[in-house]
């Protein structure tokens, strides 16, 4: 089976970011370079730039590029961010973050995804993340306040550690709803108090967290 190529690269920018609503160029600039083929299974390669999510092994996936260009595009990373990334996954969305924010705290309640994913980010010579094994729903207290958190996972509801490690003007970005269909969720912290907006339906894998969704739900 072949891999991917450049031209699936540009055909991945072209018409399914650009030719949507992805118009931040430091996102389109990321989701061009960082190369997706090395976050999926070897023998899902020659997929690695459809617009789909692909299975990463534990029940879990990467999410299709253009679920993870809109969330970094709705999270308004800058250059100086200090971003949380819940959800590590196979370390396809920390390694676009890393190129865009000062800094990058990944957290993944799987120590079998978050260690795979740590290979992949060194292979590539990711350096400014720092990875964790933890509750994600629960932040992380070592390298708050963050400017930006992404959430991967779908929550009832969104979990107050996360909006309390949110800096003034920080944006939260999470699939609210249940287990089926849920809605990508913006959240700021303006001087007036919590802004919420919404992108749009979507569709996650359960956040398991006491503060999400319990193991048993």
């Amino acid at each position: 089976m072949r891999g991917a190529g450049r031209s699936d690269v540009d055909r991945m920018v072209r018409l399914h970011l650009a030719g949507r609503d992805i118009t931040d160029p430091r996102v389109l600039d990321a989701m061009a370079s960082v190369p997706r083929e090395a976050f999926v299974p070897e023998h899902l390669r020659a997929h690695a730039y459809d617009d789909a999510p692909l299975p990463i092994g534990h029940e879990q996936t990467i999410s299709q590029p253009y679920i993870v260009a809109l969330m970094i595009q709705e999270a308004q990373v800058g250059p100086d961010a200090a971003v949380l990334d819940v959800g590590t996954g196979s370390g396809y969305q920390t390694a676009l973050l890393a190129t865009l924010a000062r800094h990058v705290w990944s957290v993944e309640r799987l120590t079998e995804l978050s260690e795979a994913a740590g290979q992949r980010l060194e292979a590539l010579g990711v350096r400014n993340v720092t990875l964790a094994v933890a509750d994600g729903a629960l932040g992380w207290e070592p390298g708050a306040p963050y400017d930006a958190i992404i959430v991967a996972a779908a929550a009832p509801r969104p979990p107050q550690p996360l909006l309390d490690q949110l800096t003034l003007h920080g944006r939260l970005v999470i699939p609210l709803g249940d287990r089926g269909i849920q809605d990508l969720t913006i959240i700021e912290r303006t001087p007036r108090g919590l802004r919420t907006t919404r992108a749009g339906a979507c569709r996650f894998v359960p956040l398991v967290s006491r503060e999400a969704f319990p193991a048993d739900w």
